[in-house]
């Protein structure tokens, strides 16, 4: 299960909040377009990242992934304080990046990675942990809010 997580991680979070990033900016860079401070919500935002894949490793029995998702709904760590913090931490990533850059560009991007995001949790996620978790997941959702307000 650990080369499916690390897998899972390179693919879908790895390729959206570092890659395509990367590959955005890549012809709008100068020298004097680095902004130092962005550094911090990229650090902040990986770590929080890699806090919430743990969790899902360790406490769901499962991955990130679609195709090999959390066998448990997790609801420990930074689950506790919202139900996608896994999300907010690749849109913290990105906000970095932009800021980093000062990429008019990479703020499209992170626009619309948190439009998508939302989008999937509202019609995709939110219907399956419901019909997968029944009984957890009505309390759940009451007790902890969909990202942090």
């Amino acid at each position: 299960m650990f080369w499916r997580a690390l897998f899972a991680f390179l693919v879908l979070p790895g390729a959206v909040a570092f890659v395509v990033p990367l590959l955005v900016i890549r012809p709008d860079v100068t020298g004097d377009s680095f902004r130092a401070i962005g550094s911090v919500p990229v650090v902040v935002g990986s770590v929080l990242l890699l806090w919430c894949v743990r969790d899902f490793y360790v406490a769901g029995k499962g991955t990130l992934a679609p195709w090999s998702p959390p066998r448990n709904l997790v609801v420990i760590g930074l689950y506790r304080f919202s139900r996608n913090p896994m999300y907010i931490a690749v849109i913290l990533i990105l906000s970095g990046w932009a800021l980093v850059f000062h990429s008019r560009a990479l703020w499209i991007y992170a626009l619309a990675v948190a439009l998508t995001f939302h989008l999937r949790v509202i019609f995709s996620e939110e219907p399956w942990l419901a019909c997968t978790h029944a009984e957890a997941w009505p309390r759940y959702k009451a007790r902890v809010p969909r990202w942090l307000f």
